[in-house]
């Protein structure tokens, strides 16, 4: 078994026993608050990070919001695909032909995210995305398993897993969509995703230093 699949087998049992409390979001008077600590004010001036949070946005001040965006750039491989970062794999299941969804993956993040433009292919009005020409519904466990499985690949580069692991607060999302039917990765899926995560890297970690204890 490949080190990718034995811990992306560890890691789905993990997350089947995982319980996972989103944070909520609430409008006062025009300012966003989460946990009664203000995210955004009303100029739109955001704080990224707290005693009890991080929000994750590529644009966010701090190392801890930008390193655990999507948008960063992280090398990996995945399915024997090279990925310049995790973005390339979400704007790439946007296309259809195998050819093009390749060339996607060699942008850097910052670049993918605007390219789904050139796509002459409307996920939205099939709910399918695309996988190497395959299709695939969007709402569907084998999406979902897809997901686990580009995370874990990605935990492969060391810096990724390093930050994951460093991250001692709950990640949010404040700018993410809520509605599947939108968006490739709504900000719940994310941010169970990512808290499940940097939780399951830490307890790998934590077992191995009792080992030698």
């Amino acid at each position: 078994m490949s080190k990718i699949k034995k811990e992306l087998k560890e890691f789905l049992t993990y997350k089947n026993n995982y319980k996972f409390i989103q944070k909520e979001l609430i409008d006062i008077d025009d300012c966003i608050y989460c946990e009664n600590e203000l995210l955004k004010d009303k100029d739109g001036n955001k704080i990224s990070e707290t005693e009890n949070w991080i929000d994750v946005g590529y644009r966010n001040r701090g190392d801890f919001p930008q390193m655990l965006s999507n948008l960063f750039p992280y090398n990996f491989k995945f399915r024997g695909k090279k990925l310049a970062s995790i973005e390339n794999f979400f704007q790439g299941i946007k296309f259809k032909d195998k050819k093009t969804q390749n060339h996607v993956f060699t942008y850097y993040g910052t670049q993918a995210v605007h390219i789904k433009a050139a796509s002459n292919y409307d996920w939205k009005e099939t709910g399918e995305i695309y996988w190497q020409g395959k299709a695939i519904k969007r709402e569907s466990k084998e999406y979902e398993l897809l997901i686990d499985e580009l995370y874990i690949s990605a935990i492969q580069n060391p810096l990724y897993r390093n930050i994951l692991s460093n991250c001692d607060k709950q990640i949010i999302h404040s700018i993410g969509e809520n509605d599947k039917k939108e968006t490739t990765f709504t900000r719940y899926e994310f941010e169970f995703e990512l808290n499940c995560l940097k939780d399951f890297i830490q307890s790998k970690n934590k077992k191995e230093v009792e080992k030698y204890e």
